[in-house]
């Protein structure tokens, strides 16, 4: 089975630098979902607990649950998929704290929420976007702040 670019990328990076870059995924989708579910603070919520965990804040153990909180979210918007497609990417991002494979479904789930014709687009930005995090993390000998991008 060949695997994609972005995912064998993936599967070489450091937690902490796949967790950044799945919450920048999300964070890019977000807007679809807090447009229509303004008083719904779960996704984004999600996304501040991943990088709260980033920054060496928060335990894996609370966005874990930030993450539960977000998908319970996007079950609830099930009736607007690009809704709930970013919602899932905001779980998928903040559950990176537990386990690194879940960044490059949130990263998937992202491509979901917009709409066909820009996937393309989105799927070249975020491969571009997690080379340029690992390579940052290469020179700076591991210690990168994403947060700083």
């Amino acid at each position: 089975m060949d695997t994609d670019p972005k995912t064998e990328l993936a599967n070489r990076t450091d937690k902490k630098i796949l967790a950044a870059w799945a919450l920048f995924c999300a964070e890019r989708v977000l807007p679809i979902f807090e447009e229509k579910y303004p008083d719904d603070p779960r996704p984004r919520n999600a996304v501040e607990a991943g990088r709260a965990w980033v920054r060496g804040e928060m335990r894996v153990g609370e966005a874990r649950k930030a993450a539960f909180l977000a998908h319970a979210a996007a079950r609830a918007a099930a009736g607007d998929p690009l809704a709930s497609f970013a919602a899932r990417a905001a779980g998928h991002a903040a559950a990176t704290a537990h386990t690194p494979g879940h960044a490059v479904h949130a990263a998937e789930y992202a491509l979901k929420a917009v709409f066909p014709e820009q996937r393309d687009g989105e799927r070249a930005w975020q491969y571009n976007l997690l080379l340029s995090l690992t390579r940052q993390s290469d020179t700076a000998g591991g210690d990168h702040d994403p947060d700083a991008s």
